[in-house]
């Protein structure tokens, strides 16, 4: 079960839209709307889709399931808990320092923090940030079994975490392969701290937030919200089981108010994700960051061209990973962005390479699209959202 939370965490990074909709490339008109169909069919509690093709008013759906509603109605403008596409914010933040010539992408980690990763001298603040450090990801500890499930709530410090993943033997030697870790951004939110003498959040604040007008977006805090937010839910533990490999002990599944053979999972503490996905927000506040960022706005552009400068993400994906933003492949062409889960939400944030054009979905589930036929919508859905978005 932990490499199962570990991997829907992550984003589903090794999903190959590409190839879970070949032969899809040409889109009809209802496509969209039928991939929306699709993924409540099977078994997704709701879908909102929010597609900007650079020309007029953007194309805006939302869908759930009959026996959420009594809970929330979802809107397009609902808050949403977007993990790990938190890591595009803190990369561009070290980018940001970058052109300002207080940081270097090849500064070793122990330049920064001294002491903190044995071999430190060895690993790159690049390798941190496109995830070639090698560095035991701390989600794959059975000691944060209970922050992902809500079971075993705890205050988790970022230095805790990092202390956590330092207690396993590295996965590899820097920089020889790739491998997904959020070890590498809680250490990237550690690194801008010590740069600039500020709190990381504070950074987000300042340089990207406010600047951009993104009012609904923020830090989570414990286990509210700020605003109107979508619910999340997860199969209850009888439901859980059969997703997860022969044999795993499901427990108590996750924590949470439990109906129609789920787990509202709303209320799961999202905060100790920090700078390796801690943040909340909207469809349109997601819009208004990836424009920005990828028409040149918060970064220049010969360091955009850096942030996209992608390594494979093997394990037979066809997709790479840049400095916080993954190159994801559709058949409808090359978007940029990232992925993130959490339990009882899943979010797929684009843009094209210039920043005309974006695309949202967001789920209100991370754990049930284990499920064959829901990955498969899953893939099918945001396919279709990239091709209404280059108008194919």
């Amino acid at each position: 079960m932990r490499r199962l939370l570990r991997t829907t965490v992550a984003g589903a990074l090794a999903l190959s839209l590409t190839a879970a909709t070949a032969g899809l490339a040409a889109a009809t008109p209802n496509r969209l709307a039928g991939a929306v169909d699709q993924a409540l069919a099977a078994g997704v509690p709701g879908v909102v889709v929010r597609v900007d093709d650079g020309r007029g008013r953007p194309v805006e759906v939302t869908r759930q399931a009959r026996w959420t509603l009594a809970d929330h109605r979802l809107r397009v403008d609902d808050e949403f808990k977007m993990a790990s596409n938190t890591k595009t914010v803190s990369a561009t933040l070290v980018l940001q320092l970058v052109a300002e010539q207080r940081l270097g992408l090849d500064d070793p980690v122990e330049r920064w923090l001294p002491g903190v990763v044995p071999n430190g001298s060895a690993i790159t603040l690049r390798m941190l940030l496109n995830q070639t450090s090698g560095l035991f990801d701390y989600l794959d500890d059975p000691r944060l079994l209970g922050l992902l499930t809500g079971q075993g709530p705890r205050a988790w410090t970022p230095v805790e975490l990092v202390a956590v993943a330092l207690s396993h033997p590295p996965l590899f030697a820097p920089g020889e392969q790739w491998d997904y870790s959020n070890t590498n951004y809680t250490l990237i939110g550690m690194v801008l701290e010590a740069v600039t003498g500020r709190p990381y959040t504070d950074l987000v604040e300042q340089r990207v937030i406010r600047p951009l007008g993104m009012g609904d977006t923020y830090f989570a805090r414990g286990t509210g919200f700020r605003g109107r937010h979508a619910h999340g839910y997860e199969p209850d533990a009888e439901h859980l089981g059969p997703l997860l490999p022969p044999g795993t002990p499901v427990g108590d599944g996750f924590a949470g108010p439990q109906h129609h053979d789920h787990v509202d999972v709303t209320g799961i503490d999202l905060s100790p994700a920090w700078a390796a996905g801690g943040l909340v927000s909207t469809a349109g506040d997601w819009d208004k960051f990836l424009t920005a960022l990828m028409s040149g706005r918060l970064i220049p552009r010969h360091l955009l061209a850096e942030m996209r400068d992608a390594v494979p993400q093997g394990g037979g994906s066809a997709n790479g990973y840049g400095l916080g933003v993954m190159e994801v492949k559709t058949s409808c062409g090359t978007v940029w962005g990232h992925s993130g889960g959490f339990p009882g939400y899943r979010s797929h944030n684009y843009a094209d390479a210039t920043g005309a054009r974006t695309v949202t979905v967001l789920m209100t589930t991370n754990f049930a699209l284990a499920a064959p036929d829901a990955a498969a919508a899953q893939a099918e859905l945001v396919d279709a959202a990239v091709c209404r978005m280059n108008r194919r």
